[in-house]
C-alpha cells in the first residue's frame, strides 16, 4: 500500500468518523427534544385540568384523582414526600435496585434537603413536604456538552495523529528515495574511479598521490553504501563500540584544523552492543562535525564511552557556541541549520539511524551559551561472555 493509499484510507476514516459524531449528535439531540416535548405536552394537559377545576369547582373524588394524576405524571423527577416530622410518606422516580438498601432512601432524603428548599404542602391543619432532585433529563442535558466536547476532543486527536503519522511516513519516503537515489547515481563513478586508481598503481607504482586517491575513493564507496543502507533494515551485529568509535575518528582528525583537540575515553575492555557499524560511524562523523561547526574550528571534542549492566552509553561534548534549551528538540528536525551553508540534515539522520534502526536513544544532555553541548547515544549492551 503506498503513502497516497494510506493518506486515503486515513481521510474516509476521519469522514466516516465525523458523519457518526455528527449523526449521533443529531439523534441524541432528538430524542432529548423528544422527551421535552412529551414533558411539556403533560405540564399543558395539567394546567387545562387545573383551570378546570377552578371553574368547575369539582368534588373530593376530582380533587383526589387530580391530586394522584399529577404525582403518576411525574415519571422523570426524584421525589420523596414527608410529613411534618420529616418521616417518608411515599416515594417516587427513584432507582428500584438502590432501593433494596434499608438505608437508601434516608440518604436520599439527606441529600435532597441539602441541595433544594422543599415544596410544602398545607391543608387541614397538617404540613407535609416534597424533596425533590433533578431529573434524569435534566441532567442529560447538564452533561451533554461536555461529553460531545470530549468526542470533539477525540476526533481531534485522532485526526492530529493520522495526519501527522502520514506526513511522516512522507518524509521517510522522502528520506529513503533520496538516499537510494545517491547511492545509485554514486555508484558508476566510482567504479569507474575505482578502476582508474587501479591502473594508475600500475602505471604510477609507489606514488604518494596514488595512496590519498585510494584513499578517497574508499571513503566514496563507504558513503555510498551507507546512504544505501538507509530505507532498509540494517543487520545489527555484535560490535565493539569503542572500536567503531575509534575507527571513525582518523577521518575527523583528518579534515580538523590543528587548534582542535579530539579526546576519546573508553573503558580497557570491549564494550559489546548490536551495531550496523557503517552506520554507527556515520552517526559519530556526524555529532563530531557538528561540533566543529559550533567550535569555528577551534576547542576541545572529547567523546566518553561508558557502560552499565544494561545499557552502552556514548557522550560526544564540544566547547563551542552552545544550543538554547528551546532548540534541545529541534536541532534533531530536518532542515534545522544555524549554518549560511548546508542541508540541516545530519542530526536528523543521525537521529533516524539511533532511534529507528538500533532502537536507541539520542538527545540534547546538556548545554550552556558560549560553554559547548554534549550529546548522548543510549544502547542497549549485549555482554561479554567475560561478563
Amino acid at each position: 500500500m503506498n503513502i497516497y493509499q494510506i493518506r486515503l484510507k486515513w481521510n474516509l476514516c476521519l469522514l466516516l468518523c465525523a458523519i457518526a459524531i455528527g449523526g449521533g449528535t443529531l439523534l441524541y439531540t432528538h430524542h432529548l427534544v423528544k422527551k421535552l416535548s412529551a414533558e411539556e405536552y403533560k405540564k399543558v394537559e395539567l394546567l387545562a385540568n387545573a383551570y378546570r377545576m377552578l371553574v368547575g369547582a369539582g368534588n373530593e373524588d376530582e380533587h383526589l384523582n387530580f391530586y394522584m394524576q399529577v404525582i403518576e405524571d411525574n415519571t422523570i423527577i426524584p421525589i420523596i414526600l414527608t410529613d411534618e416530622h420529616l418521616h417518608i410518606i411515599s416515594i417516587r422516580n427513584l432507582d428500584s435496585l438502590k432501593m433494596q438498601d434499608p438505608g437508601y432512601a434516608a440518604r436520599r432524603l439527606e441529600y435532597m434537603k441539602n441541595k433544594y428548599p422543599p415544596v410544602i404542602i398545607a391543608f387541614d391543619g397538617l404540613r407535609q413536604y416534597i424533596y425533590y432532585d433533578d431529573s434524569s433529563l435534566l441532567y442529560s442535558l447538564s452533561y451533554y456538552p461536555y461529553i460531545q466536547l470530549g468526542i470533539i476532543i477525540l476526533f481531534v486527536a485522532v485526526a492530529y495523529f493520522a495526519f501527522s503519522s502520514v506526513r511522516k511516513s512522507e518524509q521517510n519516503k522522502v528520506w529513503v528515495g533520496l538516499s537510494k537515489e545517491t547511492a545509485h547515481q554514486l555508484g558508476t563513478p566510482i567504479s569507474s574511479l575505482l578502476a582508474i586508481t587501479e591502473m594508475l598503481k600500475m602505471q604510477i607504482a609507489g606514488s604518494p598521490l596514488i595512496g590519498e586517491l585510494e584513499k578517497d575513493v574508499s571513503r566514496l564507496n563507504s558513503i555510498t553504501e551507507r546512504f544505501s543502507k538507509i530505507g532498509s533494515k540494517p543487520a545489527l551485529l555484535p560490535t565493539d563500540a569503542g572500536q567503531a568509535i575509534a575507527n571513525s575518528l582518523p577521518y575527523i582528525r583528518k579534515r580538523s584544523s590543528d587548534k582542535v583537540s579530539i579526546r576519546f575515553e573508553a573503558p580497557p575492555q570491549p564494550v559489546m552492543t548490536l551495531l550496523s557499524e557503517q552506520l554507527f560511524e556515520w552517526v559519530i562523523e556526524n555529532l563530531c562535525k557538528n561540533a566543529l561547526d559550533a567550535m569555528s574550528g577551534a576547542g576541545t571534542i572529547t567523546i566518553e564511552l561508558n557502560a552499565t549492566k544494561n545499557q552502552v552509553l556514548v557522550d560526544v561534548s564540544d566547547t563551542g557556541k552552545g544550543i538554547a534549551k528551546r532548540n534541545f528538540k529541534t536541532v534533531f528536525k530536518p532542515g534545522y541549520t544555524t549554518k549560511s551553508r548546508g542541508w540541516g540534515l545530519g542530526l536528523s539522520l543521525s537521529k533516524r539511524i539511533i532511534e529507528e534502526y538500533h532502537h536507541g536513544r539520542i538527545f540534547v544532555l546538556r548545554s550552556e551559551p558560549d560553554k559547548g553541548s554534549t550529546f548522548r547515544i543510549i544502547f542497549k549492551r549485549t555482554l561479554n561472555e567475560a561478563d
